[in-house]
């Protein structure tokens, strides 16, 4: 066993633990990156966000020249090429890979392939061979997808999400358990490559964290491509050499050629040997840290999907600056008002701040515009019409306190209110900020318009 001595080690490297590393070391620190992958990016950039949102492209493309047909723009059907398309989305992903590779040898960030697990409070063993003395530790080794008991995990025809971005295939009809984000991201790319979609959520609701209303638009543009069975469980999967049976307790019976289970991911720290350094950990198995990522070990730190939901890259990479500027003891805390979450679903659906139950939930008393789209002529003239945006005030300080948008680049369109919550902005100050014509930015505006009962593009309610 050979050990080595290092000032700061970060165990894992995608979006949050590369961060990490890249901010620790720009602030003088000497860092030790250790991940379990030949290349740098974790889930997120391999075999998540990154292929499902080159993919999700491709299948905007279809579906778009689908619905143009019937106003006069003729195409002929798509001619996919599955080669073609993994080499893209291989290639997007390489490009990303040795960008990052390049600013962690730019920032003399030691990089060490291997599996780590604690040995006391400050000893970390790499594999068999290596243990490293540290000062300080970022623990940033995520999640994987959750498994359901009873189902046949072995047969190559069941996948996680990992295998269904592959894309080693296009199955004639393909299940699906969850409809979170994860299922329903899936389903817009197999539906739009020539999959019947069947999806299974055990919730009454698809994608369970966003509001009702926010999710109706989305809901009525799928209700007519998949088959939706909702508050309803798989009982058994069996399998067959033609093909897989699913049992649903609702009476029904649903034959597929792929099965992909998506019911949500737990985190990676049941191997990491915590108890060793005196980390704790909550019932879920996600370590519990303070507004510095502070674990109870003081000089060890954890962030990302470790630490708890919403389990999202964009999170991770916050709280990896925090992390890296507590570790070098700079005054840091990650205290955001809002975390926004995005389903890139046709529509997209996107939110940030509380949604409307969760400001009942707290006894919060709000006021809320909400503008449909049908209203908007840039979303008619994009033939984008099916879409909501949403914007809650409270009703005492007139701050925005959430918000909600359903439509064409939502996730984009987002922003805006994430910025407007994080200033505290009040409706006025949203209301009276001229917006560019005919654009669907504007519809944030009217929303707050509405909010205010100013509003002359719609009547006042």
């Amino acid at each position: 066993m050979k050990t080595i001595e290092r000032d700061l080690v970060v165990l894992g490297g995608g979006p949050g633990g590369y961060t990490a590393a890249f901010r620790a070391a720009d602030l003088g620190r000497s860092v030790t990156l250790v991940e379990k992958e030949p290349v740098l990016g974790g889930v997120c950039l391999n075999v998540g966000c990154i292929p499902s949102k080159t993919l999700l492209h491709y299948s905007e493309v279809i579906e778009e020249t689908k619905e143009i047909a019937d106003l006069g723009l003729h195409f002929p059907p798509p001619a996919i090429d599955l080669e073609k398309i993994r080499a893209h989305k291989a290639k997007v992903v390489k490009g990303l890979n040795d960008g990052i590779a390049s600013l962690a040898k730019a920032r003399k960030v030691e990089v060490i392939q291997g599996v780590g697990t604690l040995k006391g409070a400050h000893e970390l063993l790499i594999g068999d061979d290596t243990a490293i003395q540290f000062k300080d530790l970022i623990i940033a080794t995520g999640s994987r997808p959750a498994r359901i008991p009873s189902i046949p995990y072995d047969d190559e025809r069941v996948w996680d999400s990992t295998d269904a971005l592959a894309l080693n295939e296009v199955p004639k009809r393909l299940a699906i358990i969850g409809a979170g984000i994860i299922g329903l991201e899936m389903a817009s790319i197999y539906h739009a490559l020539g999959s019947e979609i069947t999806i299974i959520e055990m919730l009454d609701s698809i994608i369970p964290p966003a509001d009702k209303d926010l999710k109706a638009p989305l809901l009525k543009a799928i209700k007519g491509k998949y088959q939706i069975h909702l508050s309803t469980k798989v009982e058994e999967v069996a399998a067959s050499e033609g093909e897989l049976t699913l049992k649903l307790d609702n009476g029904h019976t649903i034959a597929a050629d792929a099965l992909l289970v998506a019911v949500g991911r737990k985190p990676n720290s049941d191997s990491l040997n915590l108890e060793s350094a005196a980390v704790a950990v909550d019932r879920r198995g996600f370590i519990i840290v303070d507004e510095q990522l502070r674990t109870s070990a003081q000089h060890i730190f954890a962030i990302g999907d470790v630490t708890g939901d919403p389990m999202l890259a964009h999170r991770a990479s916050a709280q990896a600056k925090v992390a890296a500027e507590a570790a070098c003891r700079e005054k840091s805390a990650f205290l955001p008002l809002g975390i926004p979450s995005v389903a890139y679903t046709r529509p997209e659906i996107a939110w940030v701040g509380l949604t409307e139950t969760e400001a009942g939930e707290r006894g919060i008393e709000y006021t809320k515009g909400t503008f449909p789209w049908q209203a908007s002529s840039r979303a008619m003239s994009a033939l984008a019409a099916v879409g909501v945006t949403k914007a809650l005030f409270d009703k005492k300080t007139g701050r925005l306190i959430g918000a909600g948008i359903c439509g064409k680049n939502a996730g984009e369109l987002i922003a805006e209110a994430l910025l407007a919550l994080e200033m505290g902005a009040v409706s006025e100050d949203i209301a009276l900020s001229i917006h560019a014509h005919p654009t669907l930015s504007e519809t944030f505006a009217i929303a707050a318009e509405l909010a205010l009962g100013r509003a002359t593009d719609m009547l006042n309610r």
